[in-house]
């Protein structure tokens, strides 16, 4: 297929584009190098070491801005796109209260621009990247290890940072274009997400140079939080199958996690077991906007598109780590 993939320079994007060629299919990806929250200069890397790596008949890159619709349907269009894979936003918790206004501009304008965009160029079917934090602070007061997994069914009426309010708003306006113009779209809701490419302003790559540096790790609460980590692998193989077999007329929404919560201690202590030296911890308050827990049920990803995540933490943290020492400091 000829898939458009938004946000390609990024983490996820980089990733996805390569599945993707490697199983024969041709990407048109589209990037802003927004540097809002990394440097540019780490994204262009990512979207050089694509070109470098993947053959120039099957991966083409358009320096667009999802905001600008007419532009978009112009590529879409004229690469003769059949799916389009909207992973572009402004990501991260807090930078979202600073300037919630941003988010709302490119996670909401922006996703629909591209809506609109693939209407008006016929193209029916979209996978949109959401994320785990549009459950909110579910779990909080109650002992973590025994809180229920988060399913797709849940409301998620009040999720707690303008981050997150946009991915569920994106979510309901994906959900507005199937029943009002027949798109199919499939809305995948990652679960903290982390491997190499990883944003620097993340907690497993922070954590991991403090570590390695010899700088104290600045922890958030009292380390009881709990996350669902997903490694990068497996959450490509989801939304390539999502890609793969995203239905005309269907909305639909999958959970990608790992089905195992580690809380912020343990995850320090598997950084310092992947490195092999001792963290420096420094505590500070909870922060506004963080939740106490997130936590993946897939079956209906397991049902659907086959996706069972195959990478432990530990061995997460060790592929992370050798990133870090051979190509993470020229990013």
């Amino acid at each position: 297929m000829n898939v458009a993939v938004t946000g390609v320079a990024g983490f996820i994007g980089s990733h996805t584009a390569e599945a993707l060629v490697a199983r024969g299919h041709r990407v048109l990806g589209i990037d802003a190098f927004d540097d809002f929250l990394y440097a540019a200069k780490i994204k262009r890397s990512h979207a050089r070491g694509l070109a470098a790596r993947l053959p120039a008949k099957a991966f083409r890159l358009a320096e667009v801005d999802i905001c600008d619709g007419p532009a978009i349907a112009r590529e879409l269009a004229t690469e003769g796109i059949e799916v389009v894979c909207h992973l572009a936003a402004l990501a991260g918790v807090r930078p979202s209260i600073e300037d919630p206004k941003r988010y709302i501009r490119t996670n909401l304008d922006g996703t629909g621009a591209v809506l609109e965009a693939c209407r008006n160029t016929g193209i029916d079917r979209v996978v949109f990247a959401s994320s785990s934090s549009v459950y909110g602070a579910r779990g909080a007061g109650q002992d973590l290890t025994r809180v229920a997994a988060f399913r797709e069914d849940d409301p998620c009426l009040r999720p707690a940072s303008p981050y997150a309010a946009t991915k569920r708003a994106g979510e309901l306006l994906c959900s507005t274009y199937v029943d009002l113009f027949g798109l199919g779209i499939s809305a995948l809701r990652y679960f903290t997400v982390y491997g190499p490419r990883q944003r620097p302003d993340m907690a497993i790559h922070k954590f991991a140079r403090a570590i390695r540096d010899g700088r104290p790790v600045v922890l958030f609460g009292d380390g009881s939080s709990r996350r669902d980590y997903t490694f990068i692998d497996d959450i490509v193989a989801g939304t390539v199958a999502a890609i793969e077999r995203v239905t005309p007329a269907r909305f639909e929404i999958y959970n990608l996690g790992g089905t195992h919560t580690t809380s912020l201690a343990e995850l320090v202590g598997a950084l310092e077991a992947g490195l092999g030296k001792r963290a420096i911890r420094e505590h500070r308050p909870d922060q506004p906007g963080d939740v106490p827990l997130t936590f993946a049920a897939i079956d209906r990803a397991r049902e659907d598109l086959a996706y069972e995540p195959k990478i432990q933490l530990a061995d997460g943290i060790d592929a992370f780590v050798r990133w870090l020492s051979q190509d993470g400091d020229d990013r």
